[in-house]
């Protein structure tokens, strides 16, 4: 299987969308009650969302395909100079223990180190209940403290925030 990444652009959002289909009921339907499911889908994943997420926000998104086949994204967000969140990694879940999730976050800390001064720091925030915590802490993160972010609509995202620093 050969992998390659690419920086995503506005044209590519429903691609995104879409690629968020398939994977955000697999990974969550154990975790998370269906209502916060569809209503934390909707507000995260809606085209005009992710467009804004790129141009207002100011997040890269990077598209990951496994023999051209796209088969998953990262979200990164600039927090400052020295500190970068992984706001989305996701793989499709037919694609899970295949090496691809761990390509995607090497290449996008390989990304940072083309934009960002080193020392810096990479954080990503999982639910708490998230079964790849464990893998996030075998790629060297660490479980450096907890969050209990309110998303509205009565929900919360209840995670850990894991940090590696790269240097």
């Amino acid at each position: 299987m050969s992998l390659s990444i690419k920086e995503a652009g506005e044209n590519d959002s429903p691609l995104i969308r879409e690629l968020a289909s398939r994977i955000w009921e697999h990974t969550y339907r154990a975790i998370l009650s269906k209502e916060q499911l569809g209503y934390m889908f909707e507000m995260m994943y809606s085209v005009e969302h992710i467009i804004r997420q790129m141009t207002e926000l100011h997040h890269r998104y990077f598209i990951v395909c496994a023999d051209s086949e796209p088969v998953g994204y990262l979200s990164i967000e600039k927090e400052t100079d020295d500190k970068y969140i992984f706001q989305k990694i996701y793989v499709v879940p037919e694609f899970h223990g295949k090496g691809v999730g761990g390509y995607l976050f090497k290449q996008g800390v390989e990304y940072l180190k083309t934009v960002a001064l080193a020392p810096f720091t990479v954080e990503l925030y999982v639910n708490r209940a998230n079964p790849s915590v464990g893998f996030y802490e075998h790629l060297g993160m660490k479980k450096t403290a907890t969050r209990d972010y309110d998303i509205g609509n009565g929900f919360f995202m209840n995670d850990f925030i894991m940090t590696i620093i790269i240097e």
